[in-house]
């Protein structure tokens, strides 16, 4: 990757932001930061991004709607989604929809880079010696229904047999690691 490339990096801790964009800026990247799926666009109407990385769970948006807005504004940024809620539908679903890979949180500055730079698979990749739990395939299957219903808490928790309340309860808490 060259010294000039532009970094769009959107998420909705501040936190994160403030640390990826120094450690950006330091590695020879010209950064910008949004917030909000408005802020993002914005940016990319501004200055379109070569790269950006993408929160997949911002505050009142979904990266996953963003997504194509965002390619469809800079056709040629390459995008990784990063998430703290990881699962397989939504990693999925990222990928089909244009990015180019899909990173858990916490990820530093160089395993975005590599991330972003990466333009296949890795064969090689460890396969887990144990099936996931009870309450990691729940987790994932409320996520696979999430999305069939385009996100919609009351769709997904009727779809599940649940109280809608119970169900926002559940997509509070971080997934299960295993």
């Amino acid at each position: 990757m060259n010294d000039q490339e532009r970094l769009l990096i959107v998420d909705d801790d501040d936190q994160f932001c403030f640390v990826m964009e120094r450690a950006m800026r330091r590695r020879g990247y010209e950064v910008s930061v949004a917030h909000t799926q408005a802020e993002a666009l914005e940016a990319a109407r501004l200055a379109p991004p070569d790269l950006a990385t993408l929160d997949l769970k911002l505050e009142s948006d979904s990266g996953l709607k963003l997504l194509p807005e965002l390619l469809a504004v800079a056709p040629e940024c390459r995008v990784i989604v990063l998430t703290g809620y990881s699962s397989i539908a939504t990693a999925v679903e990222a990928i089909k929809l244009g990015a180019v890979n899909y990173l858990c949180k916490p990820a530093d500055a160089d395993e975005i880079l590599h991330a972003l730079d990466r333009d296949s698979g890795d064969v090689d990749v460890e396969i887990a010696d144990n099936p996931p739990s009870v309450n990691r395939v729940t987790w994932e299957h409320i996520q696979k229904v999430l999305q069939e219903h385009d996100g919609n808490i009351s769709a997904t928790a009727r779809a599940l047999g649940m109280h809608r309340r119970t169900l926002q309860r559940k997509l509070q808490k971080r997934p299960v690691r295993h």
